[in-house]
């Protein structure tokens, strides 16, 4: 395909000087778009996976002489409470060692918080298809144990998916977007390329050359302009993505988690060089053919 006979001299045309170069443009943004949309679902996986199968029990401590061993007891009261409900899996009490640990990534050095009177969390485990009545166990424990109250980690979840799909699907647009322009950029060189070859174009038609052979050198043509534009755009995307990975890993931890970019995605990107030249093909013959239907 990028080698076969023309009879078109469209190799010197100057009319598609730049498509390479809008084409290379075009598929790193692409790259980058598509990098979004499978490191967000990837996150999307994770928190979902990780956290819609939890919730916190939260027990405010008692101060003063002898508040520790209260503060226990209130602990052990609302673990008692939470364990026999139906859908419970598990229901782990964390220690003021524990709860410092995921305050870590947060504060970095916990010793200014190490004499503050935390709260204390209990880490509970629920079935995914639990229908637990969260309300009526938030009363239960409010009045067997003062000042505990119950964390569903679903409310704030359904709302950061709901945010991350909205700028998923976002950067999906953005793909079509530079698609369509890719494909306008197409439709524009060829038409003007068969203005500069006119006078050749009906020359071969006079000798009984098709339009689908017309067409075909044109497609080909495109196809070896958009193949090298992407392999362009493909290698300044590499460098920056790779840019953006370390950055992000640098600042890991805490609320963010880790942004990886999977096989898939890997394997999307480096398939997006043979998916902007097969567009440019398919737009570039699409075009010979409807503009010489026009013509007399």
């Amino acid at each position: 395909m990028l080698s076969r006979r023309s009879d078109l001299p469209l190799k010197g045309d100057a009319t598609s000087r730049y498509l390479p170069w809008l084409v290379a443009l075009m598929v790193f943004l692409s790259a980058v778009s598509v990098a979004g949309v499978f490191v967000i679902a990837d996150v999307i996986g994770r928190w979902d996976h990780d956290v819609s199968g939890t919730l916190t029990v939260q027990v405010i401590p008692v101060g003063g002489e002898g508040g520790e061993a209260m503060t226990d007891e209130r602990v052990r009261a609302a673990v008692e409470v939470v364990r026999p409900t139906p859908g419970v899996l598990a229901v782990r009490a964390l220690d003021k060692k524990q709860t410092l640990a995921l305050l870590e990534p947060w504060l970095g050095s916990t010793d200014v918080v190490q004499d503050l009177p935390l709260p204390r969390l209990i880490d509970v485990t629920i079935a995914s298809s639990a229908g637990i009545d969260l309300v009526e166990l938030g009363d239960r424990l409010a009045k067997a144990v003062p000042g505990a109250s119950l964390d569903d980690h679903r409310i704030w979840l359904s709302r950061l998916i709901n945010l991350s799909r909205t700028i998923q699907w976002l950067a999906v647009a953005v793909v079509l977007l530079i698609g369509f322009v890719t494909s306008t950029t197409v439709i524009y060189a060829t038409r003007t390329g068969m203005s500069v070859h006119r006078d050749v174009i009906e020359v071969l038609h006079l000798i009984g050359a098709h339009d689908d052979y017309i067409a075909r050198q044109f497609a080909d043509r495109a196809f070896a302009l958009g193949f090298n534009g992407g392999l362009l755009g493909l290698g300044l995307a590499v460098p920056t993505l790779t840019a953006i990975g370390w950055a992000a890993k640098r600042m890991e931890g805490g609320f963010l988690p880790q942004l990886s970019l999977s096989l898939p995605g890997f394997i999307v990107i480096g398939l997006l060089p043979a998916g902007a030249a097969l567009l440019a093909m398919v737009t570039a013959r699409a075009t010979v053919h409807g503009t010489l239907a026009r013509l007399p």
